[in-house]
């Protein structure tokens, strides 16, 4: 197609609505799909986001992993209690204020966390395979926006 075609073409809001929403639907099902497939089959995806909230390199407190993922301060404990007990992740004291506990992956924990985030690149690489430089910018760009308005609902 040529630019001049490109140009004359109209974006089809509803089409991307559409294929959005289908593409959230599917990320979910293939997440929940390759845990049950994996040996953290044990684990929930909601678990397995928490993990991926605490991190790999630094330690967070609950409250901060409570925020990202966004459970109430409780529920958290409870969350946080059940990962401590599967062995993903440990309670550490601030080694500079002992009475901050701050939570860290353990050897576990990190194992998941990789395979995690390479689920997460392979889904990325594949939305970007075909595209030329100025696409892919724009599909930047179109994600950035999109988390922006996102995040600004959530803030609100």
């Amino acid at each position: 197609m040529s630019k001049t075609e490109l140009a004359n073409q109209q974006v089809n809001v509803k089409q991307i609505n559409h294929d959005l929403m289908e593409m959230l639907a599917n990320v979910v099902w293939v997440e929940e799909y390759e845990l049950k497939q994996s040996p953290f089959s044990a684990l929930t995806v909601k678990e397995v986001h928490t993990i991926y909230a605490i991190s790999m390199y630094e330690e967070k407190t609950a409250s901060q992993v409570a925020k990202a993922v966004h459970l109430s301060p409780s529920a958290m404990t409870t969350a946080i209690d059940r990962l401590v007990d599967k062995g993903y992740v440990e309670r550490r004291r601030s080694k500079e204020d002992k009475r901050v506990v701050k939570l860290g992956l353990t050897h576990q924990g990190r194992i998941l966390y990789r395979a995690h985030q390479a689920l997460h690149f392979k889904v990325t690489k594949a939305l970007l395979e075909d595209m030329s430089n100025e696409e892919a910018l724009a599909m930047e760009r179109a994600v950035h926006n999109l988390q922006a308005y996102l995040k600004a609902l959530i803030d609100s």
